[in-house]
């Protein structure tokens, strides 16, 4: 699948060389275009990306601790930061399923690092994902943040689809300051969010 280290030392040195992309973006053309757009007197009011939490369940770890090491490598690769396993927080025996069990990995993303993975899921993943049509808006929560699930990891260029032994998802959550759907859908779209026309929900 590739190294880890060797593909976060690279990413490292690219955001030491220059700011990223949609940071850039965001300060100089989103920030005031949100001000005007909904009346904040102040840009302290504008909603923020904070941090984008990516999360990978997998079921079949009960039986097969190995594809948690494997989930947790992909996460590596995917993002270029580290991943941890997350383990089950109650045994459920008709699963065997124990406490404490590793059971799916995941890894949070903030400043620089969040927003060159954005950037890439954007311009490089979703648009290889078959038959893609955009993002749909239900996955808001009410609270500003919104959920995409991925159902395979291969649109992501860092996978090699030779080298993994099953096709997997992942939950991409983005955490944003907005008070509102409202507010959150804009700030996303604002970033290049594909999300699909209202008639297509």
């Amino acid at each position: 699948m590739g190294s880890f280290s060797g593909f976060q030392k690279n990413q490292e040195n690219l955001s030491r060389m220059a700011s990223p992309r949609l940071k850039e973006k965001y300060s100089k053309e989103i920030v005031p275009a949100l001000k005007d757009k909904f009346s904040y007197t102040s840009v302290m009011q504008v909603p923020k990306l904070t941090k984008i939490a990516i999360n990978k369940g997998i079921g079949a770890a009960v039986a097969d601790k190995k594809l948690v090491d494997i989930g947790v490598e992909e996460l590596g690769l995917i993002t270029g930061q580290q991943a941890v396993a997350t383990k089950s927080k109650k045994a459920i025996s008709n699963f065997k399923l124990r406490e404490d069990m590793p059971i799916g990995a995941r890894v949070t993303l903030r400043g620089d690092r969040m927003y060159e993975f954005l950037d890439r899921l954007m311009t490089v993943a979703l648009p290889r994902v078959r038959d893609f049509q955009g993002m749909k808006v239900k996955g808001f929560d009410g609270r500003g943040n919104y959920t995409l699930g991925v159902q395979e990891q291969i649109i992501f260029p860092e996978i090699s689809i030779d080298k993994i032994n099953k096709i997997s998802g992942m939950d991409i959550t983005f955490v944003t300051t907005a008070n509102t759907d409202e507010e959150s859908f804009e700030l996303l779209k604002a970033f290049g969010m594909p999300f699909v026309k209202p008639s297509q929900n």
